[in-house]
């Protein structure tokens, strides 16, 4: 076991784990991962759940309960999850309090099926601050066309958010512009900028792994080279966008108010090609003030051999913006896989929701008490 957790969190990257179950909440290994391995946030998604729920472990009682109780399904899946987050948010508290409330957070995803309904977004991500509760919570938002408007209004709130489903530089820009407005409306109605919280998850592997694809179809030694390039590339000017827009005289303006940084979450850290080192989206994304949301298997890769070199992103913008001119160059259109891994994301986040529902209403059925 190497200290490159430590090494990784020494240079401004906060380590944040992508999973949560109600096993891991109450068998102590969250706790154990705080501890030990510098985990200092944790972030969940409507597949995580699903698997979670699936698995049973630690749910019998609540869902028979519930059952008991006849709730809609929605209402079920609603209880169960936020009492999770709930949970770890409160395991999460001293990290919280010992940062100033920059992590401990936990992440809650609005209801996948939202994503394209501005109003009903809104409407959501307030129902779950209320549900959950807690000051380090932090409702996901998707940066969908119609998830923007939905981010000023809910940051406008006073209520944190973590933005989803980021893969274009363009709509980065426009997700970092929504959670400027929001600031400035909540500026204008008097909140404290302080007590307000925002992450922007940039997704990576899944560029790769799509850009990766055509890349092999055109089977070139030239296209070949370039394999394995672009979701680091992406990440690395997402990075410098970052710098840009927190650079502004604008931004300085809400900085002066006691506003606080939009961090770039790197997201979708694991690898999916074995070809690649497991440990690649996390060596080669460090940099100050962001977050690295990792599935235990990257984390426990990390710890036993990734390498930490300091800063990996800041002066790479000229290779990166090279790389992405070359795949250009080779026909792939950026513009069109951006769109696709973003239709693809909402679609993946729904499927996992209908899964959710359909296993949870098996559970409901399977645990109500007999009639009589």
């Amino acid at each position: 076991m190497t200290d490159a957790l430590k090494r990784l969190s020494d240079e401004g990257v906060a380590i944040w784990l992508d999973d949560l179950s109600r096993k891991r909440i109450t068998s102590g290994n969250l706790a154990e991962l705080i501890d030990q391995q510098h985990v200092v946030g944790v972030t969940t998604n409507p597949s995580i759940f699903q698997k979670a729920i699936s698995a049973g472990d630690g749910y019998r009682q609540q869902v028979h309960d519930l059952a008991t109780r006849k709730v809609t399904v929605d209402e079920a899946i609603r209880m169960i999850t936020t009492a999770d987050v709930r949970d770890a948010a409160d395991i999460l508290r001293p990290v919280f309090d010992a940062t100033g409330g920059q992590d401990g957070r936990v992440s809650i995803e609005v209801d996948p099926r939202l994503a394209h309904n501005t109003e009903a977004t809104i409407a959501e991500a307030k129902q779950l601050a209320w549900l959950v509760d807690r000051p380090n919570t932090l409702i996901k938002i998707p940066a969908t066309k119609a998830g923007l408007p939905a981010i000023t209004e809910v940051i406008g709130l006073g209520i944190s958010v973590n933005v989803t489903l980021i893969f274009s530089l363009e709509r980065y820009r426009e997700v970092m512009d929504a959670y400027l407005a929001g600031l400035e409306k909540a500026r204008a109605a008097g909140l404290d900028l302080s007590l307000i919280r925002s992450v922007a998850s940039f997704f990576v592997s899944r560029v790769d792994t799509e850009i990766d694809k055509r890349l092999e179809k055109i089977g070139t030694d030239e296209a070949k080279a370039l394999k394995g390039r672009a979701a680091l590339a992406n990440a690395r000017l997402a990075y410098q966008a970052y710098e840009e827009v927190f650079g502004t005289e604008r931004w300085a303006a809400l900085d002066k108010a006691g506003a606080h940084k939009q961090r770039p979450l790197w997201a979708s850290t694991g690898v999916k090609d074995p070809a690649y080192k497991d440990t690649l989206y996390v060596d080669e994304l460090v940099a100050p003030g962001t977050v690295n949301t990792m599935p235990e298997a990257t984390l426990q890769a990390t710890a036993a051999h990734g390498e930490i070199t300091g800063d990996t992103v800041r002066g790479t913008y000229a290779g990166a913006q090279a790389d992405l001119d070359a795949l250009a160059a080779l026909g792939i259109s950026y513009d069109d896989v951006v769109q696709l891994l973003e239709d693809e994301g909402v679609e993946k986040f729904e499927a996992a929701w209908n899964d959710l529902l359909k296993s949870t209403e098996a559970e409901l059925a399977r645990l109500a008490p007999s009639e009589g």
